[in-house]
């Protein structure tokens, strides 16, 4: 166990990424302990409900401990890396040395310090104490990264219910003082494992705590694992032997065979934890579909002039470079309806009893990445010309893919685009985003006989669905704006005339 100078560490903490965010979990680590790292360096990548962001570390020094492992989530403003910035001037140094957590098992804990009088641990100050356990100083949480708003020290956290996966850190040392004096309970151990048995563990769903380890030292072995998910094999009860009648010969009694034991190696059930993006989803549209009422519609339309006019834009020089696509017009569409009719820009706003009106449209685009859904969205998109809006989009849909999306890409947003159509889906009745008033979600665009100029032809057809709140957009609102999505779609020379 490595003990560094108390003068010479500081101890980075989880900060706030979000807006009141209170945990986030890691997901890579970039440094390990020994690592030389500079003001700015990304040192891991985290993910909270909102987005995966890369930490960079504001010192410069050499990393002495990584206090939790990848996969593991943390409570902001604890502590999850030290660094020995020996030499530089300025900043505050921590209070207290810390150990090293090692990433594959942690080291086992050292034997408990001498007790100390009561009367001089009541007059002297614990200098040992972590950091991490402390509450934060002053009237809120300091700001870590640049950009990132903290929430204020008032906001009280969500009380957490079941069992918690969040792990605060508190030093072998600690604990056994602690245990020793009985003036605390002891706190428990984390199970000794190596990360892919942890990771294996998440998978299959199995709770570390509850498995019986045996690996020397006390590690938790995949074979452990296996058998925690595995049920004990029923036991056999002997079949009763009669006891043999008056001259007659007992014949041998044959032991049934055993009943075999089927594998379990290959679990018939996957439990994914429910966190991150996956959980912010979830509550975010349990809260809107009911707390929202939704009403759709839907319109079905030709589409053949409007995938005509994509072909020729991406012929034009203006547009050289770009991502030029059937949801580049639609979302146009989507725009010029909203300046016709900017009522269906706007929020419910419960606790002021108000409908506020937004004269900026925030358009939001969902996109499935591996992440889960996320609905980033192009600020102020009504003040951009097309080649721009075609290159926001653009940016946007790589960003989403590639797992970059920051939390700010995300908030504020005033309607939404989902295209469902990319999976061949010809409509949907989406939920609104929340905080939102309209979502438009776009089918597949398929070639279909349609009656054009009174004459049965094959046309380019699709189907947009509409959903709205129907507490601020009543059905004559929420079919004008769908109604002139569809005339743009059907006519797109409508992009010149109604703008």
């Amino acid at each position: 166990m490595t003990t560094m100078t108390e003068a010479s560490v500081r101890e980075f903490k989880m900060p706030d990424v979000g807006e009141g965010l209170t945990e986030a979990e890691i997901l890579k680590w970039y440094v390990q302990p020994g690592d030389t790292v500079t003001d700015g360096q990304v040192v891991c990548e985290v993910e909270t409900a909102k987005a995966a962001v890369e930490l960079p570390i504001p010192y410069d020094g050499v990393v002495r401990a990584l206090h939790f492992p990848e996969g593991t989530t943390v409570d902001v403003g604890m502590s999850i890396i030290a660094v020995d910035v020996a030499g530089e001037a300025g900043g505050d140094p921590v209070a207290a040395p810390v150990a090293e957590v090692p990433a594959q098992a942690p080291a086992q804990a050292p034997a408990a310090p001498e007790k100390k009088p009561e009367a001089a641990q009541a007059e002297a100050p614990r200098a040992d104490a972590p950091q991490a356990a402390a509450k934060p100083v002053g009237s809120g949480r300091q700001p870590v990264l640049v950009g990132y708003g903290v929430a204020a020290s008032s906001t009280k956290r969500r009380p957490r219910k079941g069992p918690q996966t969040t792990v605060s850190r508190v030093p072998d040392t600690i604990q056994a003082e602690l245990n020793g004096h009985g003036g605390a309970p002891a706190v428990k151990e984390r199970p000794l494992a190596k990360p892919p048995v942890r990771k294996l563990a998440k998978d299959l769903g199995v709770d570390l705590a509850t498995v019986v380890p045996s690996g020397p030292d006390g590690i938790i072995t995949r074979a452990d694992v296996h058998a925690a998910v595995a049920p004990a094999a029923p036991a056999t009860e002997a079949a009763p032997v009669a006891e043999p009648a008056p001259q007659v010969t007992q014949a041998p009694v044959t032991t049934p065979a055993a009943v075999p034991v089927p594998s379990y190696d290959t679990a018939r059930e996957t439990r994914v934890p429910v966190k991150g993006v996956r959980k912010a989803t979830a509550a975010a549209m349990v809260g809107s579909a009911f707390t929202a009422p939704h009403v759709t519609e839907f319109v079905t339309i030709d589409v053949t002039r409007t995938l005509k006019l994509v072909e020729e834009l991406k012929q034009d020089k203006d547009m050289q470079g770009l991502r030029v696509n059937p949801l580049l017009l639609i979302a146009r569409a989507l725009l010029v309806a909203v300046k016709r009719n900017p009522e269906i820009n706007a929020s419910w706003d419960e606790a002021a009893q108000e409908i506020v009106v937004k004269h900026y449209v925030n358009l939001g685009i969902a996109a499935a990445t591996p992440r889960g859904l996320l609905v980033p969205n192009i600020k102020d998109a009504q003040a951009k010309t097309l080649p721009q809006l075609a290159e926001s989009l653009g940016e946007l849909v790589s960003t989403a893919r590639e797992g970059r999306t920051s939390p700010a890409a995300m908030q504020g947003g005033t309607v939404t685009i989902t295209n469902v159509g990319v999976f061949g889906v010809d409509t949907g009745t989406p939920i609104l985003n929340p905080g939102e008033s309209a979502i438009l979600a776009i089918g597949a665009i398929k070639l279909q006989p349609w009656v054009h100029k009174g004459k049965v032809k094959p046309r380019q057809v699709t189907t947009l669905a509409l959903s709205f709140d129907h507490r601020l957009v009543d059905g004559e609102l929420g079919s004008r704006v769908l109604a002139d999505v569809a005339a743009i779609l059907e006519q797109p020379k409508k992009l010149i005339t109604w703008s």
